[in-house]
């Protein structure tokens, strides 16, 4: 089976409000898979970010 037609993926969740402050060192990532068939679109959740110290909505990194 080729590398690149895997089912289930592997995906970076990172912070929103943190991309878009500017902040560059310090943005909450979480590591996590995703079925490509039943959600072919980016996956958005909502997780706590240590440096904002509260929950926020972290979305599909693009790769």
């Amino acid at each position: 089976m080729a590398k690149g037609k895997d089912v289930r993926v592997r995906i970076i969740l990172e912070c929103t409000s943190c991309v878009r402050n500017g902040v560059t060192k310090d943005i909450s990532r979480y590591i996590t898979q995703k079925n490509r068939h039943n959600t072919p679109s980016q996956l958005e959740l909502k997780k706590f970010c240590r440096y904002c110290k509260k929950h926020t909505i972290h979305g599909e990194e693009k790769k």
